[in-house]
């Protein structure tokens, strides 16, 4: 069985290394149509065009459009078997860039690497998708689960509008493989994700001018100082929980007592019950001086990606097959959140299976062209790998 294992990795790769070309003009060309996450005319071409090449691979394709945004296509086989098992892989065609972006950060390829926006995050993902599920067609080998993509516009500003979806397959699936970018250089696969909280705290306070009645005012600056120090003092690094003020305003002009003030908090933590324990804290937050209202608002709305045993079984799986293509594969935490956070709660998932490269949000945004020939070569066996 194992000898088979490596006759069928070493033809996937090698069919995959002579795509290679093939494979970069089509990430090229999706990199070429510019998406950024509110911009519905430049998601639905994308969606079109991606709808385009799964029909010509015999997929069934549904465009869903969003509110906002341009919404997520759901592709699936004609020839799908009622009632088997299906695998999910996701991936998102939105961008942090602006339209015209790529005047800037041009489409280039030289010295083993590709630049473009969204190249890295995540389009370089798709493009692993579709020539995984081509070579494997084209092999004539059969999954033993219904391979089930849904490509997302939303994911960079925190799918708002695609995660009922992406629950409701994420309940049907028996695992399912993100397709953002790996962590670092070296590729490592991510297996734990923390989760993100987002809460504002707004504070009242009263008015009154600051050279004739100070002493009838109450400052809602000074309180929120009060507490944005007992916020600081709920990091608690070794633990991974992190909680940031990363936005404050208030006030009205320099020579009133400020009556109002407002914070924005960004919460990590790595796993449910930390969650749980930092949202108390927040909440039971009181205000230090008299006459002071404080209203508090938000929470954790991307649950963490806690590295569970069924996790850590795929991460196996993933760690094994890329041996037999000659990849020594690590896994990592990572800060940020991705639709995996919402997978791993139904389902087993693994991230980070992307093509590797870096400048995710950065200018220098970039792929190494290798390895893209690898990381679909990994992907495609990890369809392949029994339910």
């Amino acid at each position: 069985m194992k000898k088979n294992r490596i006759h069928i990795a070493d033809k996937i790769y090698d069919r995959l290394k002579k795509r290679k070309d093939d494979m970069l003009s089509f990430l090229f060309e999706l990199v070429a149509i510019e998406t950024p996450s509110r911009d519905k005319e430049s998601q639905h071409e994308a969606l079109k065009w991606l709808s385009s090449h799964f029909k010509a691979m015999n997929f069934n394709c549904i465009h869903m459009p969003g509110r906002i945004t341009g919404g997520y296509l759901y592709v699936r086989p004609d020839n799908r078997i009622k009632n088997a098992p299906i695998q999910l892989l996701i991936g998102h065609c939105d961008t942090v860039w602006q339209r015209n972006v790529i005047e800037n950060m041009p489409i280039t390829q030289a010295n083993g690497q590709a630049t473009g926006p969204g190249i890295y995050d995540m389009k370089a993902g798709i493009t692993q998708i579709y020539f995984a599920l081509k070579t494997i067609s084209e092999l004539g080998y059969s999954m033993p689960a219904t391979p089930v993509i849904l490509i997302n516009s939303d994911e960079e500003i925190g799918s708002f509008e695609s995660t009922p979806i992406i629950r409701q397959l994420s309940k049907k699936a028996c695992r399912a493989y993100i397709l953002e970018p790996p962590l670092g250089r070296d590729g490592r696969l991510k297996t734990a994700r923390k989760g993100i909280g987002r809460f504002t705290i707004q504070v009242k306070g009263k008015a009154a001018h600051a050279g004739l009645d100070p002493g009838k005012g109450v400052n809602a600056i000074v309180e929120l100082s009060h507490q944005i120090q007992k916020l600081h003092a709920m990091n608690d690094f070794e633990r991974g929980i992190t909680v940031n003020v990363g936005l404050i305003e208030g006030g009205y002009s320099a020579n009133v007592v400020a009556p109002q003030s407002k914070a924005v908090i960004d919460v990590r933590v790595a796993n449910i019950e930390d969650g749980k324990f930092i949202t108390q804290k927040i909440f039971e937050l009181e205000p230090q001086m008299k006459d002071v209202a404080l209203k508090i608002d938000g929470g954790i709305g991307r649950m963490p990606m806690e590295p569970t045993a069924r996790n850590q079984k795929l991460w196996r799986k993933a760690k094994t097959n890329g041996e037999l293509i000659g990849l020594e594969l690590k896994q990592a935490t990572a800060g940020g959140g991705s639709d995996g956070n919402t997978t791993s709660l139904y389902t087993a998932t693994l991230d980070g299976l992307g093509t590797v490269g870096d400048g995710a949000h950065a200018n220098h945004e970039f792929i190494l062209t290798d390895t893209i020939v690898d990381r679909a070569a990994l992907l495609s066996l990890l369809l392949l790998e029994e339910v």
